[in-house]
């Protein structure tokens, strides 16, 4: 990674908290939106870790101002991240610009970037990834709980590719405060957060505690608890398209599939998290770590059969991660450094797959570890930046009947730099990434595979500029360069695959995956209102992708691991404007729209790429009322890769009031909601089961939180 998400600070803006004062609209980048795009009144905050997120300034990593930021980049956080909590961190980020989700059911659903998913995308925890089995799978829920979320990051774009070569898509950090950032100045500070669903009856809670023990020494606790049962649907369980089909079946048991219709199957979750941490914080210098333990037991929807011959099966995933990370902060004072700062983090990650009887089908275990060195430059003649190493190592061994991966091993060796230049109305930025990559797989006699080895040397390098070519209005221009060696599941993969019912086959002589990107970025602030839009288009060569052969392994086609030519392009557009102000309550509307299109050259479109998206608000804020409605509409995706079936659009109707009773306590709020208030039917065509689980039907939430 070159821009580090472990120290996602936030800058105060004179000239913004002016304007939050008077309920103007803030910038599209802001952390306390309510909305799709920001229209906020500010909400006063103490702290770096619980700042006033409607500021001006994003900094990530080494420290720039907002409109240095030459990426599309979401921040989520405050009354927003209330208002969208999920259970999963893509059904809690699938309204941001640019975002759809996997949608592997309500437990399982990582973020899907610009049309990319699975390897293109790392979804981090305060700047580490997540060190799990979820990219090996869709079915494998992230363990990272959105209920430990201070704000969560999502960065789109060229300047995600220095997070990494497996960040081409983008990247997603989820900041919490495990590891302290702050001495409080209360005697212990207090953190609370229930919420209930009504789609799936869902109950959660979250505790958090931070007590000062003197001398800088600040000691922190926190625990949440999750439950769901079979999640409400808007209509029928099966699409469309097989409602038709399994009502022409010859087959009694195979019609009545047809009539499944209110709950989606085996959805229900249990989830646990607990986390024990300690810091020593003075001034700029911190030193911190902490333990967590996460247990998630989930059920997979069901993925019925028309051929009477085949049993549907009800499996169940039974998650253990123990995780310890660790975190250093040094100002060095003056010179060419201005600080250093260490990360690192260490996983013992376990899952089982269950039969319905409760006996083990499948373990996952992975072992992983990861850490980074960061030194920031200081800033001189306007020149800024920053350098520093990576390191990352991953072990992961697949047991049990559905094997379909030898033992194999992954590390990691990156070296990065940043340098960003300002002057005047001109910001620019270039960097650069050098990976190391060596995987190993072990001789596997079950599988029918020898030990294999393979190294990697990548390169990566993005640079870009925008000018304010009047006051307010700013043109950029991004260019990248980026090479993804395989991964480990792209390169020995040999066996049945249950989450994606294939039987994959790995390609062990794979090249490295290189592309070219471009991308042009307009930003208008303006007394009221905003505009940010992006239009990128990338160039891949040897893109990695699964082809169907026609044969069938196992009971199950069988998909061989490819490389061609390929293209991305799409458009990202967000804006909000001020419609007046009646009273103390700002009147705004807010809207977003996104598009992805993709074609692997000789073979068609892309699969599981998201439609045309359009999200529209109006809502009224104060100080202490925030109310919304929003409308948000996404076409029929009808341009489809092979075996891939059509998936019709909706359009999904919501609304929201959050209510801060307490000037003194701005962290404390109540949020009512109510999302798909039409119960319909919605599936998103990024999903590997679209066609056999689609999303909640009408959902009422209630959100308390109370900090003090």
């Amino acid at each position: 990674m070159l821009l580090s998400g472990t120290t996602l600070l936030l800058l105060a803006d004179a000239a913004w908290a002016q304007d939050a004062a008077t309920n103007s609209t803030p910038s599209a980048i802001s952390t306390e939106q309510t909305g799709s795009t920001n229209a906020g009144a500010a909400a006063a905050q103490t702290d770096e870790t619980h700042a006033d997120h409607t500021q001006r300034i994003v900094v990530t990593g080494f420290r720039r101002n907002r409109e240095d930021v030459l990426s599309g980049t979401s921040v989520v956080s405050g009354l927003e991240l209330i208002r969208d909590l999920r259970p999963t961190i893509g059904e809690t980020l699938a309204r941001q610009p640019g975002v759809s989700a996997t949608s592997f059911g309500p437990n399982a659903s990582r973020p899907v970037l610009r049309g990319f998913q699975g390897e293109r995308v790392r979804v981090l925890t305060d700047g580490i990834g997540s060190l799990d089995a979820s990219n090996t799978s869709a079915d494998h829920a992230v363990a990272v709980n959105p209920l430990t979320a201070e704000r969560i990051e999502v960065l789109r774009g060229p300047a995600a590719l220095l997070f990494g070569s497996s960040a081409i898509g983008g990247v997603v950090n989820v900041i919490d405060a495990r590891i302290p950032r702050r001495v409080p100045d209360e005697t212990a500070h207090v953190e609370g957060i229930l919420t209930y669903g009504s789609a799936a009856d869902e109950r959660s809670a979250n505790a958090t505690v931070d007590v000062p023990v003197g001398r800088g020494f600040v000691l922190h606790a926190d625990g949440n608890y999750s439950r769901t049962d079979d999640l409400e649907i808007g209509k029928y369980v099966l699409s469309r398209n097989l409602r038709a089909e399994a009502a022409a079946s010859g087959d009694p048991a195979v019609r009545a599939l047809a009539d499944l219709r209110g709950r989606l199957p085996n959805s229900a979750a249990e989830t646990s998290d607990i986390a024990l941490g300690a810091a020593w914080i003075s001034g700029e210098n911190n030193a911190g770590v902490s333990i967590n333990r996460y247990d998630s037991l989930y059920g997979v929807p069901v993925r019925y059969s028309l051929d009477p011959a085949e049993e549907a099966e009800a499996p169940r995933i039974d998650i253990k991660q123990t995780r310890v990370d660790g975190r250093v902060e040094i100002d060095t004072g003056s010179g060419f450094v201005d600080s250093v700062r260490l990360r690192a983090g260490y996983s013992d990650y376990r899952h089982n797959e269950l039969e319905e009887t409760g006996e083990i089908g499948t373990t996952f275990l992975t072992e992983g570890a990861e850490g980074r060195l960061e030194f920031v430059q200081s800033q001189r003649g306007g020149w800024g930046g920053g350098f520093g190493a990576q390191y990352l190592q991953r072990d992961l061994d697949v047991i049990g009947e559905e094997k379909f991966l030898p033992k194999n091993k992954t590390s990691q060796l990156g070296l990065f730099t940043l340098q960003s230049y300002r002057s005047g109305p001109l910001r620019a930025e270039i960097g650069a990434r050098y990976e190391h990559q060596r995987t190993r797989a072990e001789a596997d006699a079950d599988l029918g595979t020898p030990a294999l080895r393979r190294d990697f040397d990548s390169f990566s390098a993005s640079a870009g500029a925008n000018y304010e070519i009047t006051r307010g209005v700013r043109l950029g221009v991004n260019g990248s360069h980026s090479q993804r060696a395989p991964s480990a599941e792209e390169l020995f993969a040999n066996g049945p695959h249950a989450g994606t019912q294939s039987f994959e086959v790995g390609d062990p002589d794979l090249v490295k995956e290189k592309s070219w990107g471009l991308e042009g970025t307009l930003n208008v602030d303006g007394d009221g209102f905003n505009l940010t839009a992006s239009v990128f288009r990338s160039w891949f060569s040897n893109y990695i992708y699964e082809q169907p052969t026609g044969e069938v392994e196992d009971g199950l086609p069988v998909f061989q691991i490819g490389q061609a030519d390929a293209h991305y392009s799409g458009v990202e557009l967000e804006g909000s404007v001020r419609l007046a102000q009646v009273g103390e309550f700002a009147i705004n509307l807010d809207g977003v729209a996104d598009y992805v299109r993709a074609t692997i050259k000789s073979v068609g479109p892309a699969p599981r790429i998201p439609p045309l998206r359009v999200l529209g608000g109006i809502e009224a804020q104060s100080e202490t009322l925030q109310g919304r409605v929003e409308v948000e509409w996404t076409d029929d995706q009808g341009r489809l890769a092979e075996n891939e079936t059509p998936t019709d659009g909706f359009t999904l109707v919501n609304a929201s009031l959050s209510w801060k009773p307490f000037k003194t306590h701005p962290n404390t709020s109540l949020t009512v909601s109510a999302n798909n208030i039409f119960d319909v039917d919605a599936r998103r065509h990024a999903s590997f089961l679209k066609d056999v689980a689609p999303l909640a039907g009408r959902d009422f939430r209630v959100s308390a939180r109370v900090s003090f």
